[in-house]
């Protein structure tokens, strides 16, 4: 049986098929049912139609990691970084830092 959320969100999709938000929402919660497929699918459909959406960056770096794919993840969070700044958003940057230095395996501290 399909989540009531989830088939929500799909007749969401049917009414407006090029809303970003519908499409996040679509790809966090096929991400929080383990469903990688359709949560990269939207994920990247997010990346190729709306790359000023700067929060996909993120969820889609931690499920590359999630994934053990490590430079993939790299390299999504370089890429949103640079969104965050056209965008202004520094918040956003931040976030999207601290991850990839995680990620990038440059977050250590000074002994």
């Amino acid at each position: 049986m399909q989540n009531t959320r989830l088939s929500k969100l799909l007749q969401f999709l049917e009414a407006e098929p090029n809303d970003s938000f519908i499409l996040y929402a679509l790809a966090t919660e096929y991400n929080a049912i383990n469903d990688t497929k359709n949560a990269f699918h939207y994920y990247l459909k997010l990346i190729d139609e709306h790359p000023s959406y700067v929060g996909t960056y993120y969820h889609l770096g931690k499920l590359y990691e999630k994934e053990n794919l490590k430079q993939e993840a790299v390299s999504i969070y370089q890429q949103g970084m640079l969104m965050a700044k056209t965008k202004r958003d520094m918040h956003a940057f931040s976030e999207l830092q601290g991850a990839y230095h995680v990620a990038a395996g440059l977050d250590y501290e000074d002994d």
